[in-house]
């Protein structure tokens, strides 16, 4: 949000310049974006009387002024704008002065000639002074602007604009009001508001209003005004304030609207009143009901969106914008003011859905003080009548106060604070700090209890309450130590594992990623597949293209592959740690820590050796990069993928002690290509399983004294039996009469000799004791039984037999 700082010290004005106020905003939880002035800088503009215009003698668009600018001497000015007129007033650049320009030495105005006329100088429209053309043509001053002041001063171009970052949680603070409270608070300054009083009544129009969503709307509030003057211009110190908050002036109304928009926070919309028939309607829309908007735009509605209406139908778009039927234009002499309490979940998300984002919205969405709609009717009542004259009817108000948002008291104990600041602060300094932004305050000898005030939506735990104390308190005031930790060095937590399976990832070449939950439901439907579970919409999503939750963080990892891709980068290797989320409702949505790696490109960076492309058993070897080394063979296997959008050919479940810990394998070609991918290998394990198995103890013992025996058997059987499936027999049958300590595949025979259908595999199989040397005998034992169960389990056959 922009805000004038000129403004702001006329609310409440510490002892300090832009810089300071800024850095105290800063510091109090308000980070300011930026600090600029209104315009950029300029020299030598004052304002100018056009005093003649006459044609060019050698131009046809060109015309020859007279321009008085308090020097006594008449300058003759060659302008080609095509609003310039006798008796206007106007900015003029003199010779000599600079105007801002791309050149960061602007550009310089110097006598010259235009077509064979002297010109002696320029005048200005707005964009030559760096502000908004609401004209094709020059800026036309006020008729009483003084001639011969810079003009600089006179539209305070020298003031600063703020542009302060409102996170989500702080809507109180979209105003002047709202931040100059906590400019207040943070210097112990009194904020010094305007007085707002009451218009007297003299109009006898009544607005009848039906409010029939109480939930969505639980305070409305409407008054008519009547004869408006709508030749008065919008006062100089009002388009001011308005410019220097970065908004333009349009029309007395608008700036109203806005000024007080800006000036307390509270949205308000003005009607014509001639068109409004029978009672203003506060209620839900209907299915396919349709309205044309303010920016012309035509939108229908859904159902659940709350609507103004009447008699005819929607009247405007409630809490976002208005509609164009009962929209103020330069003839309107007779207007409805609305001033209302819309509920945040109300508005939320809805004007999104139509694209659009409103001042308004944007501050509904965030929550509006409940109590403001009253005092800010009574303040642009009180400035149009003063202004434009006019007569105020009585204010309608439809309040239903058990569905306005409750302020419950939290409790904050001392030692509360303490334990979380690691200070103490003094029981007055916090009960002063809270009181001062506005919570009801009672103390007892434990601690504090503190109502929260209306426009405070974000105050409901202890911490909250902490956190307000520590940021007016000073982060800089709080002393930095050590906290006191009791460390056992055997435990290692899941960050210190996670690090390490992430320093692992990154030694094999990796690069971490990190991104939304949220992802595109194109991407969430192109890696569908039932094992992953339902995915999760959100009620109010940031963007279209993030709208739902990942069930799988490739999700958030290919859209960063095709952004690399698209940059000329061809080998790219990333990974990322997070939640996946499967659950159509957030009752049954389940969130499970994972890890997740993709890699594109070749295997190697460019050299100048032989590469070759990145495969499946690349990917394999970078999977088990994730596993302890400790673990034992015996106790991983390996399935083929099931999953729809991997390879059937090119992908692998990795199963340990029997559960599933993870998936990796080739993108689907198909998916691949509606992504505009090349070959892609992706892999995603679940994180707990990984951080349970590192926790294991891994057994330090001496290699055994005593000789290894091996014994190789080569088997002939089906072709299609996995030969994971006959190591696991192996396994699980080579220890009747010695210990089997090691099994590996050394040979694979397909061909003439081979039945077909056939194949000869060819296993090492070693034995070793640690108390004692084998006999020939338990080898011998052991051996058989292994040949037993593989020709039980695969009808298997040696092949020397």
């Amino acid at each position: 949000m922009k805000i004038s700082e000129q403004w702001l010290r006329e609310w409440v004005n510490p002892n300090n310049n832009s810089e300071q106020l800024a850095e105290q905003l800063t510091m109090a939880g308000l980070e300011i974006d930026d600090l600029y002035p209104v315009a950029a800088s300029f020299t030598g503009v004052v304002i100018g009387e056009v005093k003649s215009v006459s044609p060019h003698p050698d131009a046809d668009k060109l015309r020859v002024t007279q321009v008085d600018v308090g020097s006594g001497e008449l300058l003759q000015i060659v302008c080609g704008a095509p609003n310039v007129t006798e008796g206007m007033k106007a900015p003029v650049a003199m010779i000599g002065a600079v105007l801002p320009s791309d050149d960061a030495k602007g550009f310089k105005i110097k006598k010259s000639k235009l077509r064979g006329v002297e010109s002696q100088g320029m005048l200005c429209g707005a964009s030559e002074i760096d502000l908004i053309d609401d004209v094709d043509g020059l800026l036309e001053l006020p008729t009483d602007a003084p001639v011969g002041q810079d003009i600089r001063q006179y539209l305070g171009l020298d003031a600063h604009i703020l542009d302060v970052s409102i996170t989500p949680n702080r809507g109180d603070c979209f105003s002047v009001r709202g931040i100059a409270r906590e400019i207040g608070v943070i210097n112990d300054l009194p904020v010094n508001s305007p007085e707002i009083d009451a218009v007297s009544i003299g109009s006898n129009r009544h607005q009848g209003v039906q409010v029939q969503a109480v939930e969505a709307c639980p305070r409305y509030l409407a008054q008519a005004i009547e004869g408006i003057d709508r030749d008065i211009a919008t006062p100089k110190w009002m388009q001011q304030a308005l410019l220097q908050s970065g908004l333009r002036s349009h029309n007395f109304m608008v700036d109203v609207t806005n000024y007080v928009l800006l000036e307390l926070g509270q949205p308000l919309h003005a009607f014509d009143a001639d068109s409004i028939v029978g009672d203003i309607v506060v209620r839900l829309a209907k299915a396919g009901e349709s309205v044309i908007l303010l920016n012309e735009q035509s939108v229908t509605l859904t159902g659940d969106e709350l609507v103004i209406a009447d008699d005819e139908g929607i009247l405007a778009l409630a809490g976002i914008m208005g509609g164009k039927r009962s929209s103020v234009t330069d003839s309107t002499r007779h207007v409805i003011l609305e001033s209302a309490f819309f509920a945040p979940l109300a508005i939320a998300g809805r004007a999104r859905r139509f694209g659009l984002h409103t001042d308004a919205s944007q501050r509904f969405e965030r929550g509006v003080d409940f109590e403001l709609p009253a005092l800010a009717l009574a303040r642009a009542a009180e400035l149009i009548t003063l202004i434009a004259g006019g007569t105020a009817g009585p204010i309608t108000t439809v309040e239903t106060l058990h569905q306005l948002p409750k302020r419950d008291p939290i409790t904050l104990t001392y030692q509360k604070v303490k334990d979380v600041l690691g200070i103490d602060i003094e029981a007055e300094k916090m009960a002063k700090i809270l009181t001062q932004l506005g919570f009801l305050v009672k103390s007892n000898e434990s601690g504090l209890i503190c109502t929260p005030p209306s426009y405070r939506f974000d105050m409901s735990l202890p911490e909250d309450l902490v956190e307000e104390i520590a940021r007016i308190y000073g982060y800089d005031n709080i002393p930095t130590k050590l906290p006191y930790l009791q460390v056992n060095m055997a435990y290692e937590d899941s960050a210190d594992l996670t690090m390490r399976l992430k320093l692992a990832l990154v030694d094999a070449g990796y690069m971490e990623a990190v991104s939304f939950s949220f992802t595109d439901p194109k991407m969430e439907a192109l890696l569908q597949d039932e094992a992953l579970g339902e995915v999760l919409a959100l009620a109010n999503p940031i963007s279209a293209d993030l709208a739902v939750m990942r069930r799988t963080l490739l999700s958030s990892l290919l859209p960063s592959v095709q952004h690399n891709l698209n940059r000329q980068q061809s080998r790219i290797r990333f990974f990322e740690t997070g939640l996946s989320f499967v659950g159509q409702s957030v009752s049954e949505l389940v969130q499970t820590p994972s890890i997740a790696l993709v890699a594109v490109g070749d295997v190697w960076p460019e050299q100048a050796f032989a590469n070759r492309p990145y495969d499946f058993y690349d990917l394999k070897a970078d999977v088990s990069q994730l596993l302890p080394s400790h673990l034992s063979e015996s106790r991983i296997r390996y399935e083929r993928s099931s999953l729809a959008f991997l390879h059937p050919g090119q992908s692998a479940t990795l199963i340990i002690d029997q559960e599933v810990v993870g998936w990796f394998g080739q993108l689907h070609p198909n998916v691949a290509q509606q992504l505009d991918l090349p070959c892609t290998w992706v892999a995603q394990l679940t994180l707990q399983p990984l951080l349970d198995l590192a926790r294991e103890p891994s057994l330090i013992a001496a290699p055994s004294k005593f000789p290894q025996v091996r014994r190789d058997i080569a088997i002939v059987v089906d072709a299609d039996i996995e030969v994971q499936a006959i190591e696991q027999s192996i396994w699980q049958s080579g220890h009747s009469q010695a210990p089997l300590t090691d099994v590996w595949l050394f040979d694979v025979y397909q061909g003439d000799k081979m039945p077909e259908g056939k194949r000869s595999l060819a296993f090492a199989l070693i034995w070793q004791d640690k108390e004692q040397t084998l006999s020939e005998e338990a080898i011998k034992v052991s051996l058989d039984n292994v040949i037993k169960v593989l020709k039980e389990q695969y009808d298997a056959q040696l092949r020397d037999s």
